[in-house]
């Protein structure tokens, strides 16, 4: 019975090591092609402003992907935010540098974690 408890424990734990997964299947690729899109998404990271379902799903972890280098997303989360700051990178660096003093206003985080989801 001791062991079937610990084991339960470790399932639970390891569960628990990864974001929720629920947007997984987010349409990166159709946000990065439509500018209004990528805008509005960026705004609500930022500004707290026109933000659906979706996006305050994915902002309300970004603090910690910052500060931990993505080590709780899936390969797939790892991908869309991949996706999305080259994006911003390319269509909004104003907005870029904005994303990055608001998740990482100290700039102790930035590289590591864009290391961390190069090669997703």
């Amino acid at each position: 019975m001791k062991t079937v408890l610990f084991l339960c424990s470790v399932v639970a734990l390891a569960v628990a090591q990864t974001y929720d997964a629920s947007n997984d299947n987010f349409d990166i690729e159709g946000l990065v092609k439509d500018d209004a899109a990528l805008q509005r998404y960026t705004n609500c990271f930022i500004r707290n402003t026109d933000c659906d379902e979706i996006a305050t799903d994915f902002k309300k972890d970004l603090k910690e992907v910052y500060e931990q280098s993505c080590a709780k997303c899936t390969p797939a989360q790892k991908h869309i935010l991949k996706k999305y700051i080259e994006a911003l990178k390319q269509k909004l660096p104003n907005e870029y540098q904005e994303f990055k003093k608001t998740y990482d206003p100290e700039g102790k985080y930035s590289l590591a974690l864009e290391t961390a989801i190069a090669t997703a």
